[in-house]
């Protein structure tokens, strides 16, 4: 972390100088016509005052020219501000097709994230250098927002839905992490810290594993534990879907509609089963919304997303990958795209 008081935070990521420019260039342009109108008005008001009490002022017809110079250049400034920045929100928004995928729920007061190794962590997170990195977020309580600011990146924690943000760090070090939505009494101590290494150092790091085994194992155990296998084991008399290569396809619902089998998706799924039927199958699936947790709900989307179609080659661990079609996998909370 950087020493003193710096005016802006490190720039630590691939889109962090193009935000920090974008700024600049914003306060630049505010600055420069701020001091000229107030200039001109200084200017104008001594030159053109009252001079005596029965001065009458020269009539004035206006010009065409400086009529069209002062549209056109505050349209101009104003077209390269809207470029620039639907270039830099693109850039941010978009999310690579290969990523390291981690998952993070917001919680009075704190932020847990999980691996899709396993391994859990509170108010600080490990990832490594120059590699594209995607958080899934979530709350568990109230409204709270992950803010980075080396990484120049942010984004809301919404209770019952994901988000997401996604960053590629250049620079190892150690840097701050907030919430940048007040979101309580002790919202100021939300804070932590998040670790840049270098990629064999987190590989490294990830080699410690975890105890419960990585979250996909995690959320097998949940499935069997709460008899998922009963409806959604594959065979005679199946009453659930089969869920094998269902993450990330299109799933057509008993209303003939289609929706994308995203995160999302199997949340509501598993907390409202009867918002969204699978064609051929009856509402009779039980919600389970108050038995788990959003922990462990990630981890239940985490077990589903790494079942894969028969015969379909398995996912490598902790990447996400474009479904078959050569498309990007649906993000979290977003439509199909």
């Amino acid at each position: 972390m950087q020493p003193g008081t710096p005016l802006f935070p490190e720039q630590a990521s691939t889109v962090a100088a193009r935000v920090d420019n974008l700024y600049f260039f914003l306060i630049a342009t505010s600055a420069f016509f701020s001091v000229l109108v107030t200039v001109l008005v200084i200017v104008f008001a001594i030159k053109y005052r009252r001079r005596h009490a029965d001065e009458v002022g020269a009539p004035i017809h206006g010009s065409l020219t400086l009529e069209l110079v002062w549209t056109g250049i505050p349209f101009i400034i104003a077209m390269v501000i809207f470029v620039w920045g639907a270039s830099v929100f693109f850039a941010i928004v978009r999310v690579p097709d290969e990523t390291l995928d981690i998952y993070a729920v917001g919680k009075q007061w704190m932020w847990k994230f999980q691996h899709r190794g396993g391994q859990r962590e509170i108010n600080e997170l490990h990832v490594p250098a120059d590699t594209p990195v995607r958080i899934i977020l979530t709350s568990e309580d109230v409204l709270h927002d992950l803010y980075l600011p080396a990484f120049r990146v942010k984004m809301d924690a919404i209770p019952g839905r994901y988000t997401q943000l996604w960053f590629n760090a250049t620079k190892p070090g150690t840097y701050h992490l907030f919430c940048a939505e007040y979101c309580g009494t002790k919202h100021s101590g939300m804070v932590g810290s998040i670790t840049v290494l270098a990629p064999d150092e987190y590989q490294a790091w990830l080699s410690g594993g975890a105890a419960e085994g990585t979250l996909a194992q995690q959320g097998e155990k949940l499935f069997a534990d709460l008899a998922c296998y009963t409806c959604h084991a594959a065979g005679t008399g199946q009453r659930g879907p089969e869920l094998g290569g269902v993450f990330g396809s299109t799933v057509r619902l008993a209303s003939g509609e289609t929706v994308v089998a995203n995160a999302d998706y199997v949340r509501e799924s598993i907390l409202n089963p009867a918002a969204k039927v699978v064609e051929g199958y009856q509402p009779i699936m039980p919600t389970y919304q108050g038995q788990v947790s959003e922990e462990q709900l990630l981890a239940l989307t985490e077990y589903i997303r790494s079942l894969t179609a028969p015969g379909a080659p398995a996912p490598e661990p902790g990447v996400s990958t474009p479904p078959q079609g050569g498309t990007a996998a649906p993000q979290p909370g977003e439509p199909d795209r």
